[in-house]
């Protein structure tokens, strides 16, 4: 092997080997002439005469060939070519491994989502909080009032699982349930997020994610059997106002004699007449008002027709502010199935407010008149209404097609006494035709609402002779118990 030597020095011979002290590169068997060794130390030259015997003289053809021999020649474009290539294979190998990945994600898995809007959301949540084959670490809690038969309130709180992703094992197959809350987007209702719950699984067991929901619902309503869920409005919406209420007896409410079974028969052949309606072209609709004086029992009765017919509540007040005819006529379409539509003191909602501060609400009579009887009012509905003043009411409320159907529930008859007394005494038949004597003697029948007198009894529920002594006190109407 000769000493190293300088570019440009290499002697040609066919058999040498040696190193360049530029480069440090070794050449074997002269294999380069002193030429090439050189242009791998320093950039290449261009030959001109080269362009212009490659070229077809004109300047696009120039310009062509001289970029052709600058990029053979130079080493540093041919690199940055290399370079160029390989990261255009390695971002369309990328591209690739993601198409590829979500095409494999949609053909073997699935998605479920649920938004915080959607009925199924509260279910699925509570019926998560039940559910013990669960992997969360995560957990959110709801602080819920049970009611027990004896009356007594206890406390109970719900760990469901909070924002994030959870594990599920159902009927044998995974599921990643994952929880999102939206940091920007608030339900202007009740100023909460919100939120989605999104269901993962395999394609295949798809299925299961109606099983799933048909027994949140399932559960769901299994809590509310024998009870009466009261809705109030939420923005556009309705929601459960509390937990469910037990239901009312219809016994448990006294009417005067007749009324309570003629008010119930009428509604129930409204709901078996449904055909009848439709065939003949009439709205299927049916609007009640029950007016009186205050405590006579107009809207507990209502409370225990709910009850005895299974339907729920819908409670509605007409001077809540930002009520405006369109959101009314909304709520008015979109009551939840099997329920009552209910407006108190309907003749309250539009007198004008005369004191400085006080708001006005934004529903104006014509559309409230329209919501019950326009060309866009709800079908298959039932509407009850109640007044203490139905000399207020304008006419154009009362006619038919608005209000089917009107009952005056007053003061307490002498048939209501005896009934009433007799519910909470119920041996002391002699004692109760004494209290209706007395009862009498003081001028109270038809001034007593059955409120207060239904206040007297609960006062003395264990003493029916303290009942009958204390029963000049009804005289004052302020009195209380």
């Amino acid at each position: 092997m000769e000493p190293l030597l300088r570019c440009g020095t290499l002697p040609i011979k066919d058999s040498c080997t040696t190193f360049c002290t530029n480069c440090l590169q070794l050449y074997s068997r002269c294999i380069y002439s002193r030429r090439s060794i050189m242009s791998q130390a320093q950039p290449a030259s261009i030959d001109f005469e080269k362009i212009r015997n490659e070229s077809d003289g004109s300047i696009k053809g120039l310009l062509g060939s001289a970029f052709n021999e600058v990029v053979a020649n130079n080493p540093y474009f041919a690199a940055g070519g290399g370079l160029m290539l390989l990261g255009t294979g390695l971002a369309l190998a990328r591209q690739g491994i993601v198409k590829s990945s979500g095409f494999i994600y949609r053909q073997l898995l699935v998605d479920l989502e649920i938004p915080s809007k959607d009925k199924s959301y509260l279910w699925f949540l509570e019926w998560m909080s039940q559910y013990k084959q669960r992997s969360s670490r995560h957990l959110s809690v709801e602080t819920n009032y049970v009611q027990h038969d004896n009356g007594a309130v206890s406390t109970r709180f719900s760990l469901v699982p909070g924002p994030g992703k959870h594990l599920i094992k159902y009927k044998n197959a995974y599921m990643l349930v994952n929880r999102e809350r939206s940091g920007r987007l608030l339900d202007m209702t009740n100023g909460t997020p919100f939120e989605t719950v999104t269901l993962t699984t395999l394609y295949s067991d798809r299925h299961l994610f109606s099983d799933l929901l048909a027994e949140a619902k399932q559960m769901a309503l299994k809590a509310q059997e024998g009870k009466t869920v009261l809705y109030t409005s939420w923005g556009p919406e309705w929601r459960p106002f509390g937990n469910p209420r037990r239901k009312r007896m219809l016994g448990s409410v006294i009417l005067d004699e007749g009324i309570s079974e003629l008010i119930l028969k009428d509604v129930k052949d409204f709901l078996q007449s449904g055909e009848w309606y439709h065939k003949r072209g009439i709205p299927y609709r049916r609007g009640y008002l029950l007016y009186g004086p205050p405590g006579s029992g107009k809207t507990s009765y209502i409370q225990a027709l709910a009850g005895e017919l299974d339907y729920n509540i819908c409670i509605l007040n007409l001077s809540e502010n930002n009520l405006t005819d369109d959101r009314l006529n909304h709520l008015m379409n979109h009551i939840p199935k099997r329920s009552i539509l209910l407006l108190e003191d309907i003749d309250a909602a539009f007198n004008k407010r005369e004191q400085a501060g006080e708001y006005q609400s934004g529903v104006t009579f014509s559309g409230l008149l329209n919501a019950l009887d326009g060309v866009a009012s709800a079908e298959e509905s039932i509407t009850f209404m109640t007044t203490n003043h139905p000399e207020r009411l304008d006419p154009a409320l009362l006619r038919p097609g608005r209000i089917d159907f009107k009952v005056m529930v007053n003061n307490a008859t002498e048939s209501q006494v005896r009934r009433m007394f007799l519910r909470f005494y119920e041996t002391e038949t002699e004692l109760c035709e004494t209290f209706i004597s007395k009862f009498k003697e003081l001028g109270l029948l038809g001034k007593v609402s059955t409120a207060q007198l239904q206040g007297l009894f609960v006062f003395n529920k264990k003493s029916p002779q303290g009942a009958l002594d204390m029963v000049e006190t009804l005289k004052n109407p302020q009195t209380t118990f």
